[in-house]
């Protein structure tokens, strides 16, 4: 009931703006509702956050970093394309403060992840490069564990069928112990003939051994569904959140250095 009353109250809150702008509502009232448990939630500045996240420093990738050639179907691997639509801008190169920026800052601080799915705990201070990356993946009222790092980071301007594209994204990669091998790229283009703005996803994985044989289940029962439903969720935020910023502009602010 409480949950009700307050729906109403900021649902009628939000009619009455619009109404006394001079405007109207375009679409109706959409609401996102983000289920956390206050006790569950971590940071760095817990010291049992920051135990787990020291562990990953010695911990190489789960698989083989250098075979590319190798990670296709063909060799057992899933390799997924994500591809979402975000506000355009006008032809030329990325605009200060506009989409491709304001993708750009929700990319470099990990933003678009559902955090009812998947939360995640690094050290800010460290260059993205590198950076190790604890996640906790949340499934059922269960939490995982699970270490990342870094890879690398994209910058650059390519040739793609003869056209230009402006690209910046990052990537991270599976540790030891991870439930998972495999890398996910993250990248926001934008292509300087037409101004087209895209937030892109690329991933190899496969599952990886799993000693728990109730786990071991639950990813062969669970894991492909849960992987597909991230992906598409970061995107739908990615869309919603890059919207949003710009919004407010004067709110925005790049990503830091």
């Amino acid at each position: 009931m409480a949950k009700e009353v307050q729906l109403h109250m900021w649902s009628s809150f939000l009619e009455r703006a619009a109404r006394l702008a001079g405007g109207r509502l375009s679409g109706g009232v959409v609401v996102e509702t983000v289920r956390l448990d206050d006790r569950d939630v971590r940071s760095v500045s817990d010291p049992a956050a920051q135990r787990v996240l020291d562990t990953l420093h010695d911990k190489g990738p789960n698989f083989d970093v250098e075979g590319r050639d190798e990670h296709t179907p063909e060799h057992g691997w899933k390799v997924d394309h994500y591809l979402e639509r975000l506000p355009s801008e006008p032809p030329g190169l990325p605009v200060p403060g506009g989409s491709w920026e304001a993708a750009r800052s929700l990319m470099h601080d990990y933003e678009f992840a559902d955090p009812s799915m998947l939360t995640a705990i690094y050290d800010a201070e460290e260059p993205l490069a590198g950076r190790d990356m604890l996640l906790e993946a949340r499934w059922h009222g269960l939490r995982f564990d699970i270490g990342v790092r870094v890879g690398g980071v994209t910058d650059e301007t390519r040739d793609v069928d003869g056209q230009q594209v402006r690209v910046w994204g990052w990537n991270y990669r599976t540790l030891q112990g991870h439930l998972e091998m495999g890398q996910m790229d993250y990248e926001v283009w934008k292509w300087l003939d037409d101004g087209t703005v895209e937030f892109r996803v690329h991933r190899f994985s496969r599952r990886a051994r799993v000693g728990n044989p109730v786990v071991r289940l639950g990813l062969r029962l669970f894991g492909r569904r849960e992987q597909v439903r991230f992906a598409r969720r970061a995107c739908w935020r990615m869309a919603r959140l890059t919207a949003a910023a710009l919004e407010r502009p004067a709110l925005h602010r790049g990503p830091k250095a």
